[in-house]
């Protein structure tokens, strides 16, 4: 009744149109990586450019430190040398006063002591003297003892109480010098050979440094000398530096014959440093090399271009097989064919084939050319990666020379202990030294006897003081003395003090004026920049020194407290400057790997940021925007239209069914189904999930799709939500990978519109309508009540597709039905129901039965054909009437042999 519609040739337009939707999808979501993968690395270009941009800002205040402080230093001095002359002109008029006053006691101490020499008192005079010059001796000897007691102490000798006793004591002493000498001579011998070993090895580590830092920022394991030799060529000459590769960044060995590697690497070594000259260069850099003092040992080839190369044959196991040639350079052929003919060594594991083959290699290293020439060259170990300069990637080798980097770094601080601990014993040895040389000074026992002079002293105080009871005009005149001299000497010392004060605030005055030469010194060597740094090294000063007073004793200490720090901050930039620069070496390297065409114009380099930023801006401003444009396009104007166009006609399918009922069901309503009754058709939405999912699906991805201008500011979020929408039914429809067959009875099932309904029928009243029974599923009703609702359906549809009236006569039309066996099995009644059906609608009925049946349709046909099968061997077709076939049954039926 109801015939599938015809849904492939939409479902195959939809797939075609969606294709072109994926390309343009795919477009965008490249655009789009892109464009996320370039951003951070761009923001880290840009952020390391400011780190560097900031060390450099700091060096160049790092370097203006001295004369600043300086300047600061002359200002404090200035203010310093106004005060000190001020103290100077106060103190100078003080020492003024004191020598008048001292002149004036001086005059009264002469007459005192002439009136006490007319008294009597010329042998106290005499005594007083003796005195003075015994206390003189005796301070100079007690001085010498302390300096004597203090050198003896610092070497640990005993004290001496007589000539014999120092005279042993400066024997050992000069045992002990020549022991010293001979041990400081010792001592600096070995640091002579570890500051040596140390200046070397600073080098060395300075080399390494040198080679990592380059080995960071590039792929290759050239050593950094062909590469700065290469830099230094490309930019006197505007070459790009990949335009001129070196042969070893081109080749490789294999990985699987990684075991070959060392004697590879030994016997490319050479060639590996040549460097590649295409032919349009060839004649600039001839010039070049030749005007230039290289300063080291260059090999480079000429690459002709369209040269005629023919390749050698290689031995099986050569060498040349085991290496590997970068697969996008420009130098392929010529590589392949240089290194067929250089390096067609046979890679020989036994001795027995090496000394057979005239041309061999050992993975020892052992090389025979020629059939007579051998060389084997262990200068160097062969796994030593360090001296590798093979292959387009260099991590193996900056892991071998960062640890040796590690090992010297821990050597050197070996080497700066021992040097610390040299000369810590040096200078112990030294300051002995020093003090037995003084110490050899005190020959003569008498020089540190200050007791001597003591015993002296006190003799002749007693004699004083015997001559000085015998007279009281004496007594009273020396006492006058006595004090005029207490106070002559209190003013020869104040005075002394005052002159000391003087001369210290003089000396200040001078040490002042020579610092501030220095310190004009030191601000006439500041750099033209200088005043730029000024008011920055003021924020930085107020910055990390706060508000501490800086005085002119201070300067230097808080100089190098900034330098200290200073130092600190640009350690600290340079170290985030490296962290970003590998982080922006991995991201190029990572972003050119996935996306190699548009990178095989740029370098993996810092250098590049601003063709990664053009790119960027690029896929910002133009790709992206283009891209979506186009992506937008295709969904609205084509994939979303198909969709539309798919729902469209499924909808008019569901329709067409719709309408097919309803005719159907007016044919219906002429048979009576029962006396007083009819049967009508009724549809009801299927409530199958996949059938009900697919119709949301389909209504979702149409959804504000279709307005008056369909997309028109549509976001990318709209777009792409639309784009997974209809991804999900078209990846369905076209058959998932691994479901293909489950996908395709899910398509079968849910484009086929009939599925989209549960039919039912309805047995009614003709009087009112009022439904008598309700047929979901035929479900209870017996084998009659089956066939019979089913030959009134199949009756109105035959109507309904032959376009039949009840009752209406044609003779001319053709109305044929073939019905076979569907008598065969069903009650008589129902078979009898339904042939009067036909019989009404006036068909031209084909039936096809078992002979048990012919009494059923025998008063519905007009003529019978009997097929007969003879013993199973043969058919046989005989056709009659139906009056024949009645009057020949009737003649069968009455002859009892039949």
């Amino acid at each position: 009744m109801l015939e599938p519609f015809d849904v492939a040739p939409r479902i195959a337009g939809l797939l075609a149109h969606f294709d072109d939707l994926s390309r343009a999808h795919a477009a965008v979501l490249k655009a789009k990586q892109q464009v996320d993968l370039l951003t951070p690395l761009v923001a880290d270009c840009d952020k390391h450019a400011a780190l560097v941009d900031s060390a450099a800002e700091l060096r160049l205040c790092r370097e203006a430190l001295k004369p600043w402080f300086s300047s600061q230093k002359r200002t404090l001095l200035d203010v310093r040398l106004e005060t000190l002359r001020d103290n100077y002109g106060n103190e100078s008029a003080k020492v003024e006063r004191l020598e008048e006053r001292k002149a004036e006691q001086q005059t009264k101490e002469r007459d005192l002591r002439l009136t006490i020499a007319q008294s009597g008192g010329d042998r106290i005079a005499q005594i007083e003297a003796d005195i003075q010059r015994q206390q003189t001796e005796q301070n100079k000897r007690k001085k010498n003892a302390d300096r004597y007691d203090d050198l003896r102490l610092s070497l640990g000798l005993l004290q001496v109480a007589n000539r014999e006793e120092l005279l042993t004591q400066q024997q050992g002493c000069a045992q002990r010098r020549a022991a010293d000498a001979e041990r400081e001579a010792a001592l600096q011998n070995e640091l002579t050979e570890r500051s040596v070993e140390m200046l070397e090895g600073r080098k060395d580590h300075q080399l390494l440094a040198d080679e990592v830092k380059s080995l960071r920022a590039r792929r290759s394991n050239i050593d950094l000398f062909y590469i700065k030799l290469r830099t230094d060529l490309c930019q006197a000459l505007g070459l790009r530096e990949d335009s001129m590769p070196f042969a070893g960044e081109l080749l490789q060995v294999h990985d699987d014959a990684r075991d070959w590697e060392g004697a590879a690497e030994r016997v490319l070594h050479s060639f590996a440093l040549s460097l590649l000259v295409p032919d349009a260069h060839y004649a600039k850099v001839a010039q070049w090399v030749d005007d230039t003092h290289l300063k080291g040992r260059l090999v480079y080839y000429r690459v002709r271009d369209n040269l005629r190369i023919e390749r050698p044959q290689l031995h099986a196991q050569s060498l040349a097989r085991k290496i590997a040639i970068k697969p996008d350079s420009l130098f392929y052929t010529w590589l392949e064919v240089e290194v067929a003919r250089r390096f067609d060594y046979a890679c020989c594991t036994t001795q027995e084939q090496f000394r057979a083959e005239p041309k061999a290699i050992t993975r020892a290293g052992q090389i025979k050319a020629g059939g007579e020439r051998h060389e084997k060259d262990d200068r160097h170990r062969l796994d030593d990666r360090s001296r590798y300069v093979l292959g387009w990637s260099n991590a193996a080798k900056l892991a071998v020379l960062e640890g040796k980097m590690r090992v010297l770094e821990a050597r050197l601080g070996d080497l700066g202990a021992q040097i610390g601990a040299l000369e810590k014993e040096q200078k112990t040895i030294r300051e002995r030294q020093q003090a037995l040389a003084k110490l050899e000074e005190f020959q003569d026992y008498s020089d540190l006897d200050w007791q001597a002079n003591a015993r002296e002293i006190a003799r002749l105080r007693d004699e004083r003081a015997a001559l000085e009871a015998a007279s009281d005009v004496l007594a009273l005149l020396t006492r006058q003395l006595k004090e005029l001299e207490e106070e002559l000497g209190a003013t020869e010392k104040q005075l002394l003090d005052q002159r000391d004060k003087r001369s210290k605030t003089e000396q200040k005055i001078s040490d002042a004026q020579n610092l501030r030469r220095e310190a004009e010194a030191l601000m006439a060597q500041a750099s033209e920049g200088f005043a730029q740094q000024v008011q920055r090294l003021g924020a930085l000063q107020q910055e990390m020194q706060g508000t501490q007073a800086l005085t002119v004793e201070s300067c230097d200490a808080r100089e190098r407290e900034m330098r200290d720090g200073l130092q600190a901050r640009i350690d600290g930039e340079d170290g985030r400057a490296r962290r970003v620069l590998e982080k922006i070496i991995d991201a190029m390297r990572s972003f050119s790997t996935r996306f190699p065409v548009e990178t095989q114009e740029l370098d993996v380099s810092v250098g590049s940021a601003a063709e990664y930023r053009s790119l960027l801006q690029r896929l910002v401003a133009d790709d992206l925007p283009r891209f979506e444009a186009d992506f937008k396009r295709s969904l609205n104007e084509n994939t979303i239209r198909e969709v539309a166009n798919f729902s469209s006609q499924l909808n008019k399918e569901r329709a067409t069914i719709h309408e097919r009922i309803e005719r159907i069901n007016q044919s219906l309503t002429q048979i009576d189904y029962n006396p007083g009754r009819f049967i009508t058709l009724e549809l009801q939405t299927t409530t199958d999930a996949e059938v009900r999912d697919f119709q949301t699906e389909l209504r979702t991805c149409l959804d504000g799709a279709l307005g008056g201008d369909a997309g028109a500011g549509q976001d990318s979020q709209y777009s792409e939500a639309k784009f997974l929408q209809v991804k999900h039914i078209i990846e369905r429809l076209r058959g998932r990978e691994g479901q293909t067959e489950q996908d395709r009875r899910w398509t079968a099932k849910v484009t086929d519109v009939r599925n989209w309904f549960v039919f039912a029928a309805s047995e009614r009243w003709r009087e009112d309508q009022r439904e008598h029974e309700h047929y979901s599923d035929s479900g209870g009703k017996s084998g009659g009540q089956k066939e019979k609702l089913a030959y009134t359906i199949l009756a109105a549809s035959l109507a309904y597709q032959f376009g039949l009236a009840w009752g209406e006569t044609r003779s001319k039309s053709f109305r044929f039905v073939v019905i076979d066996e569907a008598f065969g099995r069903g009650s008589d009644e129902s078979a009898q129901y339904g042939l009067q059906l036909f019989e009404k609608l006036n068909l031209q009925l084909l039936i096809v039965t078992p002979l048990q049946k012919i009494h059923i349709i025998e008063p519905f046909v007009s003529s019978v054909g009997f097929v007969h099968n003879f013993e199973g061997r043969d058919s046989r077709l005989r056709n009659l009437s139906i009056e024949a076939y009645r009057e020949e049954k009737g003649r069968v039926g009455s002859d009892p042999r039949s």
